[in-house]
């Protein structure tokens, strides 16, 4: 997809469509009304007669408006123009977009980018547009033999902007955008695929292809006798019951100072998660693919970053395994020694998720990080609390927890914080061991970040649990969300203008 960024009348535009947006109820919104004045009340006459009333999710294409120059006016359904907020808008551009991509205009000159949206400015609604275009048109097909290709999908679409004044603004969030837009698509092809493909190696042998491809970036790919060697015995124990070997994968970027404490990201690779002993039920159990979103993440987030050059240095470390029932899996009852030395007692082995991230966020004291965030499909009582729409947020230190909730909120990648209070911390005591790895039903989300938090007490840390953010379920777009990647690499935006104002 090809984007650019000008600014023009929309009647001059020799181009395959104008998407224009109509308000409720039948009202022109500015450029419309311009289109309306050349066209001698055309678009009027079509909002009198009650083809459109401006609702949410309403289109209306239409062809050779006179005193034009397109092919073709898109009127697009932009809702009450006060209660215009960030989610409507993207509703906004995602309908236009799927109806210039289904009805074959190629190209575009889209005005939606001018509406007044609260609160936000030129770069934001740009850059907003771009992801929520790259997301609507992203399919996964890389496994079908034959494709359902569209005769005349959109290739090209110009957003438009006031004054030429806010061009290099608006060109600078159009870089951005793609670059955490390519991140997301990553994470989403990473995520999307089976299990008997993206096994731990495959995800090493990802990383590995992304360092060859900037210098800024290099790793390191810790296997099964390493991890013996030096101890990570809770990622070992996960791993056992399967064919395929752990990895422990780790990515550093260095792209400011040398002794500039890190950031370090922590994703949960579970590539294929069938809860071993304490088997999932069958039904949907095909979506434990997406138990490695966490790592696919962390991947698609340091991409990103390294194209976008940011001045900072970031770790990123992915536990890679599969959790399957076997000979050799771990048993309800083992108790296990972690690498910090604390002892875990599995009471439910699939609640293992927890195990690879206590020796991950161990292993990252070596980095000596300035913060750590761990991302992981974590529980399922994170789905019941939050739906899909807000990553869980719990953290050991509340400026961290302000600066991601204030990144998810301008990346629409958001998030909402759950209390770690000691209170909590009881209920994953062990009667046989140091910790339990699961603490009752109760406060299932938060009683899995207090036992996180009991390996990351040395640091700055915060988890994110992704379990209803990851992927959508639904058969029409069932498949991965990429998520957070807006939110991490919003983040680390704003921490690389800290550590390097302009």
């Amino acid at each position: 997809m090809e984007f650019n960024i000008k600014s023009g009348h929309p009647e001059k535009q020799r181009t395959a469509c104008v998407v224009v947006g109509i308000y409720e109820p039948r009202r022109l919104s500015d450029v419309a009304k311009r289109i309306d004045e050349v066209s001698e009340g055309y678009l009027s006459s079509i909002l009198r007669r009650g083809d459109l009333e401006g609702n949410p999710n309403q289109t209306l294409l239409l062809h050779n408006v006179p005193g034009t120059l397109a092919d073709r006016i898109l009127l697009v359904g932009c809702g009450r123009e006060r209660e215009l907020g960030d989610n409507q808008y993207r509703k906004i551009i995602k309908q236009a977009i799927r109806t210039l991509h289904e009805t074959g205009s190629m190209e575009a000159v889209c005005y939606l980018t001018e509406l007044n949206v609260r609160g936000r400015n030129i770069a934001w609604r740009i850059r907003q547009a771009i992801e929520v275009t790259q997301s609507a048109l992203y399919v996964f097909d890389q496994l079908k033999t034959k494709k359902e290709n569209t005769r005349r999908p959109l290739r090209k679409i110009v957003f438009s902007i006031t004054s030429r004044r806010e061009l290099s603004i608006a060109e600078h969030a159009s870089h951005e955008a793609q670059k955490i837009a390519e991140g997301v698509k990553l994470a989403k092809d990473l995520a999307n695929l089976p299990g008997n493909i993206c096994t731990p190696t495959y995800l090493a042998d990802q990383v590995k292809i992304l360092c060859s491809l900037h210098e800024n970036l290099s790793c390191k790919i810790l296997l099964e006798k390493h991890l013996e060697k030096q101890g990570l015995n809770a990622l070992l124990a996960v791993s056992k019951g399967s064919i395929q070997s752990p990895r422990l994968i780790i990515l550093e970027y260095r792209a400011s100072k040398k002794n500039k404490n890190p950031v370090v990201l922590v994703g949960k690779g579970v590539t294929f998660d069938a809860g071993g002993i304490s088997l999932k039920p069958a039904k949907d159990m095909d979506e434990m693919k997406f138990d490695m979103s966490g790592a696919a993440a962390v991947l698609g987030t340091i991409s990103t970053i390294a194209e976008l050059q940011l001045p900072i240095n970031v770790v990123g470390i992915m536990p890679a395994v599969e959790n399957l029932p076997g000979a050799k899996a771990m048993k309800p009852g083992d108790i296990v020694t972690s690498l910090s030395g604390q002892t875990i007692e599995i009471l439910n082995t699939d609640a293992e998720g927890r195990l690879i991230l206590s020796d991950a966020l161990t292993y990252a004291e070596r980095y000596k990080p300035d913060v750590i965030i761990d991302i992981a499909t974590l529980t399922g009582a994170c789905v019941i609390a939050l739906g899909q729409h807000a990553h869980g947020l719990l953290s050991n230190h509340n400026p961290l927890t302000n600066d991601l909730l204030n990144a998810g909120k301008f990346s629409c990648d958001r998030a909402w914080e759950l209390p770690l209070w000691d209170d909590y911390q009881e209920q994953i005591d062990s009667r046989c061991a140091d910790i339990a790895n699961i603490g009752g039903r109760e406060a299932g989300t938060i009683t899995a970040a207090c036992f996180l938090s009991r390996f990351t007490k040395k640091y700055r840390w915060a988890h994110l649990d992704i379990a209803g953010t990851a992927w959508l379920s639904d058969k029409k777009e069932k498949g991965a969300t990429g998520r957070p990647v807006p939110l991490l690499t919003q983040y680390l935006i704003e921490r690389s203008r800290e550590e390097h104002p302009a």
